[in-house]
């Protein structure tokens, strides 16, 4: 009867590639499947070191990093996954069992090692860890408060943002069962209703809805909050918030709340000024009636050499002037119409400094004027514009407080159709603080009894009425230029001529 040698066709049944090891590591056999995945003949591996075919290497491993030797003083089986290059140069992984077989003495006779290519299921254990270092990374570094605690309310994880706003440190909340104390009472039950509802986003899900956390110290968070029941197999098996502080939001709805009934109440003292305005105006326009009547007899009775001739002329002016600044005042309070007609805008400052020379602010500053020697025709009210000269140089004049200059450009862009008109002064300058705040009614940097704040205000509502724009276009302590922008009228072939 022909002998089966039976252990040879164990060997070889093997289902991994499996060496044979004398305790000095030399390879004693090598199984078929060993040769032909290295692609190796018997004769190439037999009587070799085992880390000569492995690794390539003359030298042996280390003792502390070599699986063999642990199996050699154990006697018992080893197993430890090597990162190697196969002949091409690609890196693969291998799982290396090292087996003992021992002798009837118990002693270590031979090691039996198979190698198993675990490549691919070490590259998605790579790929796994990495992405749950990048979801690990994203949940600790999120701005909003990630929490999560199982169904008995031990907390798993709790984010640095969470920390902060519930109070907890990591050492002191995760793996503790405070999940329940986190709300106030009956909170923490009535999340998980909703949560187990179909009506608030879903089983499993609930929507954004507000409501209070209490932290470490026992106050009280309103905060917006999102949460889900985390499934494993269909069972529920922990659940997830995500929260945000609703306290700034608060703060600046309470803020914004304020501005508003600030600004109501600035209108409403708009609107009893403007009332104020016209009876004012009402009140004014009789006797400088009466004045402007008297004057005009004496002045028609006065022989063209009367010493006072003048003087009385100039009360007929002024008196025009306050008559006209009284019709402003009532358009402004809008009880008077405001007057559209067309004038050249170097006109109309002329007509302002001939109002302003004997002024005893200008005794000491230089005017200078730089007008555009083109026609700068603009259509509006002269007399409102003759308003905002004058506010804007005497500003001006008040800034410099002494001797200094201000200087008054016109020029046009025609393509644009725009006029532009800057008044430039060598005073102090505005403030970083007041800018902002200048155009502003009732706001004054004057002291007390000389200012009304109402000046600039009062421009900016008389310019954009005109269709333009004005602005600081620049300050320092050397002095201030604003600009004013108005339309260029265009004629056009429906304009009446």
């Amino acid at each position: 009867m022909e002998t089966f040698d039976w252990r040879e066709k164990l060997f070889e049944s093997l289902s991994f590639p499996t060496l044979i090891l004398a305790p000095d590591m030399t390879i004693v056999a090598a199984s078929k499947r060993f040769l032909d995945k290295h692609n190796y003949s018997k004769k190439q591996v037999t009587g070799r070191k085992c880390y000569e075919i492995l690794y390539q290497s003359e030298a042996p491993c280390s003792q502390s990093s070599c699986p063999l030797r642990l199996a050699l003083i154990d006697k018992k089986g080893t197993s430890s996954i090597k990162k190697t290059k196969r002949p091409s140069g690609e890196e693969v992984y291998e799982d290396r069992v090292c087996s003992p077989i021992l002798d009837e003495k118990g002693e270590v006779g031979y090691l039996m090692l198979s190698l198993r290519d675990v490549t691919k299921t070490k590259l998605l254990e790579i790929e796994i860890q990495k992405t749950n270092e990048f979801l690990k990374n994203i949940i600790a570094s999120s701005t909003a408060a990630i929490l999560v605690a199982d169904m008995k309310g031990v907390i798993l994880l709790m984010n640095q943002s969470a920390r902060e706003l519930f109070g907890y440190s990591d050492k002191v909340a995760v793996g503790t069962s405070i999940a329940e104390y986190l709300y106030t009472p009956g909170g923490a039950r009535s999340i998980m209703k909703k949560l187990r509802s179909p009506d608030y986003g879903g089983v499993g899900k609930l929507y954004t809805t507000e409501m209070t956390i209490i932290n470490s110290s026992g106050e009280e968070i309103p905060v917006e909050m999102t949460a889900s029941i985390i499934y494993q197999d269909g069972k529920e098996v922990a659940t997830m918030g995500i929260y945000n502080d609703l306290r700034p939001k608060i703060e600046i709805e309470k803020k914004l709340k304020e501005a508003e009934r600030i600004k109501l109440e600035q209108s409403n003292k708009m609107a009893s000024l403007g009332q104020l305005a016209a009876g004012v105006a009402h009140e004014i326009n009789n006797p400088l009636s009466g004045i402007l009547i008297d004057a005009s007899l004496i002045l028609e009775e006065l022989d063209e050499d009367s010493p006072i001739r003048d003087d009385m002329q100039n009360i007929v002016v002024d008196t025009h002037r306050c008559k006209d600044i009284v019709k402003n005042l009532l358009a402004y309070s809008r009880q008077a119409e405001t007057k559209r007609e067309l004038f050249n805008i170097n006109d109309v400052i002329e007509q302002t400094f001939a109002f302003l020379e004997h002024h005893a602010l200008f005794q000491n500053i230089t005017i200078k004027k730089e007008f555009s020697s083109s026609m700068l025709t603009c259509e509006g009210d002269k007399n409102q514009l003759v308003q905002v000269f004058t506010n804007i140089i005497i500003n001006a004049a008040h800034a410099i407080n002494g001797k200094g200059n201000i200087t008054i450009r016109s020029s046009r862009d025609k393509p644009k159709g725009k006029i532009y008109i800057e008044f430039s002064d060598t005073g102090c300058g505005i403030s970083k603080e007041a800018l902002p705040k200048i155009f502003d009614h009732f706001f004054t940097t004057k002291e007390e009894g000389k200012g009304t704040g109402l000046g600039l205000g009062t421009v900016k509502s008389i310019i954009e009425k005109h269709g333009g724009k004005i602005k600081v276009k620049e300050t320092s302590p050397e002095g201030t230029t604003f600009l004013i922008e108005l339309p260029l009228f265009k004629v056009t072939e429906t304009t009446p001529i």
